[in-house]
């Protein structure tokens, strides 16, 4: 195969459409998948194992494989295990740094304000398995619900004859507190709706293919989501100093995950936009998911691009919104100070976007689909519910009395302002 470089300013509407318009490709199987979510809704166990059985092949026995995750960290090889904790104990402590803290002030005389935070009593985090092993996506959706204080959390991840022992591990050495042996759909409406096996939770979070976020999208409201995401993305900014190969390996590295993931280099120089099309056509070949690979590089949403000018990069980046954008630039924290929205950020040529995948700390479920440019990744915060609290004393709600009932009036709300009125009656007469 061949990459071409292409220039971004000729790119016309249906190619920018390409770029810009991404989806999760869920409406296609949204009429199943309500079916499914239907169906587990009031038939619970039943529903759930006849699904298992007809998608996944497998006729579950013991759904609730909790005590298998345990044995599955105790056997697995040591070093895979070290692996895993150093991973959970670098997410831990990234986490823990964004715990907010209770606070009030005053505002005013007699006003005292401020803000509570708690932790949600149970959440449900679906991680990707079967045979293929994902226990990096278990570590980044249970370790911000330990931290922030969740006091049940369920994970669900699909079954197999075999399920990988290192997903398993992971999940427990992340700590959930019920593992349920369930994918798909299916697994969506067993955390949304419960079962008489699955304990129903408050939100579920979690990456998951076309059918467990077509799920997710059909639950919500019943339960609070974080986002739904679609396939992986990568936006690699680049210019004259950045080595060729080292964005080459940044795209075929985001490319192996999906067929249809967007993976994008974009640089003002030409000779370097050749570079990395040559370096990429050189890489495929060694890799192991060469297939997946190329199926990602030929989508009309991946390529190298060609901008006349480093302003030019930054506003298809900045209107891109990638799920995760790496900068090699020799002023990459200039660079960055001019985008806003990105899901997670990786600066300088030796931040490569897989540390933050699996140890460097951060969070790796992150909003695809232009998400970014309203909302961030999973963090502590999304396993919290903030509460206001406020006092006053009379002399403070004097001090906002008639500005309380002047638009209470305005609003034809004769009660709200009568409520403050008869304080504020209530103190001159005592004062009297």
């Amino acid at each position: 195969m061949t990459v071409d470089v292409r220039d971004l300013a000729d790119l016309g509407p249906d190619d920018r459409a390409a770029f810009f318009d991404r989806d999760a490709g869920i409406e296609a199987v949204r009429g199943d998948v309500r079916e499914i979510v239907e169906r587990v809704r009031e038939e619970g166990d039943v529903a759930v194992r006849e699904f298992t059985s007809e998608f996944d092949g497998v006729e579950l026995g013991n759904m609730t494989i909790t005590d298998e995750c345990e044995r599955a960290y105790e056997n697995i090889e040591s070093d895979l295990r070290d692996a895993i904790e150093t991973a959970v104990t670098n997410v831990t402590e990234f986490h823990e740094a964004q715990l907010p803290e209770d606070w009030r002030d005053g505002f005013g005389p007699g006003r005292e304000l401020g803000r509570r935070f708690r932790p949600l009593d149970r959440v449900g985090v679906y991680v990707p398995g079967g045979s293929a092993a994902y226990p990096s996506s278990a570590i980044m959706g249970v370790v911000p619900a330990v931290v922030a204080g969740v006091e049940y959390t369920a994970v669900v991840t699909p079954p197999a004859a075999e399920v990988n022992p290192a997903t398993l591990a992971a999940i427990h050495a992340a700590g959930a507190d019920d593992v349920y042996s369930v994918g798909g759909a299916q697994a969506i409406a067993g955390l949304a709706f419960g079962t008489e096996t699955i304990t129903p939770v408050q939100k579920i979070v979690g990456p998951g293919n076309k059918w467990v976020t077509a799920a997710k999208a059909e639950v919500r409201g019943a339960v609070e989501i974080d986002f739904l995401a679609g396939p992986s993305e990568v936006v690699v900014v680049a210019d004259e100093t950045a080595d060729p190969e080292l964005v080459a390996a940044e795209l075929v590295a985001q490319a192996e995950h999906d067929p249809n993931a967007s993976v994008v280099a974009v640089t003002a120089d030409e000779g370097t936009a050749e570079g990395i099309a040559t370096a990429i056509d050189e890489q495929v070949t060694a890799r192991e998911r060469e297939e997946t690979i190329r199926s990602a590089l030929d989508n009309d949403a991946s390529g190298v691009l060609l901008a006349r000018s480093m302003s030019e990069a930054i506003l298809f980046t900045e209107e891109y919104a990638p799920e995760h954008l790496s900068i090699i630039a020799d002023d990459d924290e200039s660079l960055l100070e001019r985008i806003d929205s990105a899901g997670s950020v990786f600066l300088g040529p030796d931040t490569p976007v897989a540390a933050g995948d699996y140890a460097s700390g951060t969070n790796h479920v992150l909003p695809t689909n232009g998400g970014a440019r309203v909302t961030g990744g999973l963090s502590v915060e999304t396993f919290l519910r903030s509460t206001t609290v406020q006092r006053l004393t009379a002399d403070g709600l004097a001090d906002i009395g008639d500005t309380v009932t002047t638009l209470a009036d305005a609003e034809g709300l004769e009660a709200h302002a009568e409520s403050v009125r008869c304080r504020l009656e209530d103190d001159d007469t005592d004062d009297t």
